[in-house]
């Protein structure tokens, strides 16, 4: 071949590192071997010029640090190996201009699977070449795992966003108008707050104010393009108000019955064959939780559930195209009741044993898995999962004193809200491998009585109320440092 050297081996060198240019009198080879040598850093255009590189090895060194630009102009390569070496990083895009890379190997060598890594991550997702296994050194939840298996890069905050300098029992949110719009219970100050959010000054802002005695609960309806609102009141009975014709202000539309509802503990709104429904869970010592059906003049009483069990929430599930209710109370474990096509009524269809003194019972899906939370005052909290038949336990959350446990999802991730009388308030993340909920983080919330997410704006909130303090808004933050 005319003398000109195709190849060239570098073995048990002393060299510290592979500098720019380092090759460039040999613009010939094809195939470099540098292995077993001390280098400890590759510069930017190390192998600058060897335009007909189809084979670089440089393994068996003490590489810690590769330059971005360290691979530039070796668009013939094929096969690269950086096995056996000390990297615990790449820089992003490194492998930019190896066009023609069929085989990469990076075993030996063990990475910080952090959000520094995600370019590495998708990298290995789009690319062509066959990779050897990427293992990690940290962080501590992915030692020793295979990079593929990281499920997020992104660091997560809830940071508080506003303070509401009142306190509040519920909160629910509504869209109306393409606006997005907050109902909030404040039974000492006897309001039910609407705020808006503010497409301006980016925040929620007062929009009306709803008085009434002791309201516990506000419930947003929207029928057609109607807006109501179910207002509980612990006395002077409870109403339901209406948007006004110029959409400005919300007014009384019609009462109900003293008689029926004396103390509500919770309003739930579902729809059954295209025909609206809500429900009110009375937890009086004679209450009779009722349900109210829409009849296009206005909502009338069209089911009492049973007495004498102090219902203390109601939660609406569709089941495999079958409508039910799930009524939780403090004297007895939570009873499922199901949709009657025939008689259209709520009948009698099971219980959920050995779950006593249950507040609340919420339901939420993830990947078409049907699951509830059982928020448990005494006792732990439950995280329960369909299975077919029934619900089956997953989860007990250790919660001592719990007054909600609210699950709500951002961006495709799951949480829980855990919120006690006694303790800081806990959120948990799904950990989709372990196919649990893993404590994520804590917030101080002064005796917390709901959780309730709202997105507007492409950003996340959620309203943390409190029984106690000041009502305050979180929002959901992901900063990716991988950029």
């Amino acid at each position: 071949m005319g003398g000109i050297s195709f190849s060239r081996s570098l073995v048990n060198g002393t060299f510290s590192e592979v500098k720019d240019r380092m090759f460039s009198h040999l613009p010939s080879l094809q195939l470099l071997l540098l292995n077993s040598n001390s280098f400890t850093v590759i510069r930017d255009d190390a192998f600058a010029g060897l335009f007909h590189l189809e084979y670089l090895f440089i393994e068996g060194n003490k590489i810690e640090t590769i330059s971005r630009n360290a691979f530039r102009g070796l668009r013939d390569l094929t096969h690269l190996s950086l096995a056996n070496n000390h990297l615990k990083a790449l820089p992003r895009d490194v492998f930019n201009d190896l066009d023609s890379l069929i085989e990469l190997d990076l075993r030996g060598n063990k990475f910080e699977c952090d959000c520094k890594a995600k370019w590495l991550f998708l990298w290995l997702k789009m690319t062509n070449s066959t990779v050897s296994d990427v293992l990690c050194i940290g962080p501590a939840e992915y030692q020793d795992k295979k990079l593929n298996d990281v499920t997020s890069f992104d660091y997560e905050y809830f940071v508080v966003h506003q303070i509401l300098p009142y306190q509040s029992v519920s909160v629910d949110t509504f869209n109306s108008k393409n606006d997005v719009f907050v109902a909030i219970a404040q039974p000492s100050m006897e309001n039910c707050m609407v705020l808006e959010w503010d497409h301006i000054e980016m925040n929620f802002r007062s929009y009306d104010n709803i008085t009434g005695q002791s309201i516990v609960g506000c419930k947003a309806i929207l029928v057609g393009d109607q807006v109501f609102v179910v207002v509980a009141q612990l006395f002077g009975g409870s109403h339901i108000y209406k948007f006004d014709e110029s959409w400005t202000k919300f007014v009384k539309f019609q009462d109900i019955e003293v008689s029926r509802i004396s103390k509500p503990n919770d309003i739930e709104l579902f729809e059954i064959d295209s025909e609206m429904f809500f429900v009110i869970a009375d937890s009086s010592k004679a209450g009779l939780s009722t349900v109210y059906k829409w009849n296009n003049k206005g909502f009338y009483s069209y089911q009492s559930l049973h007495e004498w069990f102090r219902d203390t929430d109601a939660e609406f599930l569709d089941i495999d195209g079958k409508s039910y209710l799930i009524l939780s109370s403090r004297s007895q474990v939570p009873i499922i009741l199901q949709w009657n096509k025939a008689s259209k009524k709520f009948v009698p269809h099971s219980e959920i044993p050995n779950m006593e003194d249950v507040l609340a019972v919420k339901s939420f899906r993830m990947q078409d898995d049907l699951y509830i939370t059982l928020t448990r005052f005494i006792g732990d909290s439950r995280v329960m999962k369909w299975n077919s038949k029934q619900f089956v336990e997953i989860q007990a959350l250790p919660s001592r004193g719990a007054m909600t446990l609210q699950p709500f999802s951002f961006k495709n991730n799951y949480y829980l809200a855990l919120g006690s009388d006694y303790t800081f308030s806990q959120i948990y993340q799904w950990d989709g491998e372990k196919k649990i909920f893993r404590l994520f983080k804590e917030i101080y919330v002064q005796a917390p009585r709901s959780f309730t997410a709202v997105s507007t704006d492409r950003r996340d909130f959620f309203f943390a109320s409190s029984f106690k303090g000041n009502t305050q808004i979180f929002e959901h933050i992901i900063i990716d440092l991988s950029l």
